[in-house]
């Protein structure tokens, strides 16, 4: 089961009717309440949460108490595990505790309802170790990190849940000096970037006649993995299948088609490997091991079938964190919104595995899918 986490402003938007540029600040709240402003972030979130429709009913939520997300989920008929409570006078500190505490808990996606200054806080808590999908609830959005419309990012929730298209971003966190734009001077500033969820079909250079070319395609994911791979050597562990086999050649490898071979550095160091010998080479080691894998067409199944070698302590030692998935687009169709699948001969490791995993689609194009573990 997906985890997400749910994050409102409580004060989002609440500068935007009384014309006040901005949100940020007690002393701009409290005139804002005096022209009759109203923060509008758990009316938008409703609205998202409507728009995704009984998906995410499908999803486990983490929210923070009252305001900041636990009323918004109640509103839309869903419980969710409240994992702390906001001060008396919620702030950037409230947010920003906030969104560690739904990652380190476990979270996939955090969805947060306001504008650039949220957008700042979570980026200074999280940096790009959580994607984000934003729901636009301020008075100033002109971070990459909103969906256009509330609707717009309940659809990519449905898409997530229900195995759609979703490409895996990066997008940048802008905002502006209200204080200069009360003043009438426009100062944006560049606070740096974060993962983001995008709609995403099929990209005008993978396509031929309206349709994925699987071959270019296929070019194109060797490619972007080729690089990673020279710009960061290491261990890697690469799993059977025709798409690992060109990425093999690609590498320099005399690959396998149907076992796991391992390169060190630029050598190849491991040809059709047993559960032994990986257990064995990774035990001389404490660096970093990737492992790149792609899954069965139609099927879907990533571990568990035909890599039995990759054993639950060789998947741990691995992490989670490191593992890389490829697949093209239609491949991906080819499961029709079914999940990833995982069957490691260990429930835990497979609970541990579950949830979304970024698969490389093309020459820096990745989309979010999701892995089920089973439970």
């Amino acid at each position: 089961m997906l985890t997400f986490g749910l994050l409102v402003n409580p004060v989002a938007g609440i500068g935007g009717r009384a014309a006040l540029k901005g949100s940020d600040g007690a002393d701009i709240q409290a005139e804002a309440r005096g022209r009759g402003g109203a923060a509008r972030g758990r009316e938008r979130a409703l609205r998202a949460l409507k728009a995704a429709g009984p998906a995410v009913r499908r999803v486990r939520w983490l929210t923070w108490g009252g305001a900041m997300g636990a009323d918004a989920l109640g509103d839309a008929g869903l419980t969710g595990e409240v994992l702390g409570e906001p001060g008396a006078v919620p702030g950037p500190e409230d947010t920003r505790r906030a969104a560690t505490a739904l990652r380190d808990a476990g979270a996939d996606l955090l969805v947060f309802c306001g504008g650039d200054g949220t957008a700042r806080d979570l980026l200074a808590a999280l940096g790009e170790s959580l994607p984000v999908l934003g729901v636009p609830s301020g008075v100033k959005m002109h971070s990459g990190v909103f969906a256009t419309t509330p609707e717009a990012a309940g659809r990519i929730l449905q898409a997530l849940v229900e195995g759609g298209l979703v490409r895996a971003g990066v997008a940048e966190v802008r905002d502006l000096d209200e204080a200069a734009l009360r003043a009438g001077e426009v100062r944006p500033r560049f606070y740096g970037e974060i993962a983001v969820p995008e709609e995403g079909g099929f990209l005008q250079h993978t396509k031929e006649g309206g349709r994925e070319s699987e071959a270019l395609a296929l070019e194109e994911i060797v490619a972007e993995v080729v690089e990673r791979i020279e710009a960061a050597p290491g261990i890697y562990l690469l799993g059977p299948g025709s798409s690992l086999a060109a990425l093999k050649s690609a590498l320099g490898m005399t690959p396998t088609l149907i076992g796991v071979d391992v390169l060190d550095g630029d050598r190849q160091v491991g040809r059709d490997v047993d559960a032994a010998w990986l257990e064995s080479y990774l035990a001389a080691t404490d660096r970093p091991v990737t492992l790149v894998m792609s899954f069965t067409r139609g099927q879907g199944f990533l571990l568990g079938r035909g890599n039995q070698q990759l054993t639950p302590a060789v998947l741990r030692r691995v992490g989670r964190e490191r593992l890389w998935v490829l697949g093209t687009r239609t491949k991906l169709l080819s499961l029709e919104g079914r999940p990833l699948l995982v069957d490691t001969d260990d429930p835990a490791l497979d609970e541990e595995l579950a949830g979304l995993v970024e698969v490389v689609t093309g020459y820096q194009d990745s989309l979010y899918y999701r892995i089920d573990g089973g439970g």
